[in-house]
């Protein structure tokens, strides 16, 4: 959790209540947790969030994927379905500030809990929903994962190489984006609370949120009338901007101005290129990528990665090392940053921090620890159950 001198993250004294599972919601409330907010994760009796259960398992016998996206939050298992569960629910409500799920839409109002019957009663609460469609539209009962929505945005025709199939982007950016969009949702509505006192629904769609990433595909149609393709690693509209083969790996180069690419010229040994017709401005480079690249490899062939960086960098070339995930943690910059953080009791596994540094509150050197199903049981129905002021 990110804290300040007094202890507190920026989000103190914040309570969210969490009925989503899996990836988009959970991945919204840990970043809501790491800023500071009291996160209560409602789970089922029986099993739990099914990510409990998802490989890979840690040191510690417990899934490393479920601790890595619910630190720091409190669990508490009912059953919504039986009248003691409900109570303890409904008494939890008006001391909470921010309701999450992701349930398909229309399961909450079936649970008795939709938006009108909690604004009805809680009208300072904010109910964020997060699924695959929103929450209105033809589609708004379908089921959806990931590469569903990455396929029907879009994303997968833009991805991979023009000469083989669609792929998947890697991450999960479906679900992850979809929980970003929701926490800056949730904050400009609890921004907008302290104006007007009342609450809102944020309603986030998994396809709205990679159409919304589709960065320069979409002003490309519009220009061209021409649906954009798989471009491998490269940009539509500078090089270069690649992947390149040196002599013992790859690195990658970003040198679409022509300032920039006249510094890698001299830096490959090669100034003339300026003034090769095929290169010498931008267009032309991006009409030309293959046979660039071609000629940036055949000198890059020749010397290491580490020889390359060296000298790019004291051009002022903008280029990296193409790291896996080891070679990642390994860096220089994620270890001084101290971007990954050890979770508490969970084996020595690690983990990134949320990745929002503030000038008032620190990276945690500790990540907290990932709750056992049930585990806070009795600290909630203390909470549940105390007496408060009428709020939200």
């Amino acid at each position: 959790m990110l804290k300040n001198r007094e202890g507190d993250g920026p989000l103190a004294g914040l309570v969210v209540l969490d009925l989503s599972r899996v990836l988009s919601g959970p991945y919204c409330t840990m970043m809501l947790c790491d800023l500071g907010a009291r996160v209560i994760k409602v789970e089922l009796p029986n099993g739990g969030d099914e990510a409990r259960h998802f490989l890979p398992m840690g040191a510690d016998g417990r899934s490393a994927y479920f601790a890595a996206i619910n630190r720091g939050k409190e669990s508490i298992a009912l059953d919504l379905k039986q009248p003691a569960d409900r109570t303890v629910f409904e008494q939890l409500l008006p001391r909470s500030d921010v309701l999450v799920e992701n349930f398909r839409p229309g399961v909450l109002d079936k649970m008795g809990y939709g938006y009108e019957w909690l604004s009805a009663r809680h009208p300072a609460l904010v109910l964020a929903s997060i699924s695959g469609f929103g929450q209105t539209g033809p589609y708004r009962t379908r089921a959806a994962y990931d590469v569903v929505v990455q396929g029907m945005s879009g994303m997968m025709s833009i991805t991979g190489h023009p000469d083989a199939e669609p792929v998947r982007v890697g991450s999960s950016i479906g679900d992850l984006s979809a929980a970003l969009f929701a926490c800056n949702g949730i904050q400009a509505a609890l921004l907008q609370r302290e104006r007007t006192g009342r609450g809102c629904h944020v309603d986030v769609s998994m396809l709205e949120t990679q159409i919304a990433l589709l960065e320069g595909a979409i002003p490309e149609y519009w220009c061209s009338g021409v649906s954009p393709g798989p471009l491998g690693s490269r940009h539509p509209g500078t090089a270069p901007f690649d992947s390149f083969h040196a002599a013992d790996g790859h690195l990658v180069i970003a040198a679409g101005s022509d300032h920039l690419f006249a510094s890698l010229a001299r830096v490959l040994g090669q100034p003339e290129l300026q003034q090769d017709a095929r290169f010498s401005e931008r267009a032309q480079r991006v009409r030309h990528q293959a046979d660039l690249k071609a000629v940036i490899e055949r000198v890059l062939v020749t010397a290491p990665v580490a020889h390359w960086l060296a000298l790019l960098d004291a051009a002022g070339v903008p280029a990296g090392p193409l790291n896996d995930v080891a070679a990642m943690l390994a860096d220089s910059q994620v270890v001084s940053r101290g971007v990954m953080a050890e979770i508490e009791g969970a084996g020595g596994q690690r983990a990134p921090v949320t990745p929002i540094l503030l000038s008032t509150c620190g990276y945690p050197a500790r990540l907290p620890a990932v709750p056992q199903l049930d585990q806070h049981r009795a600290d909630i129905l203390r909470f549940a159950q105390a007496p408060h002021a009428d709020g939200a």
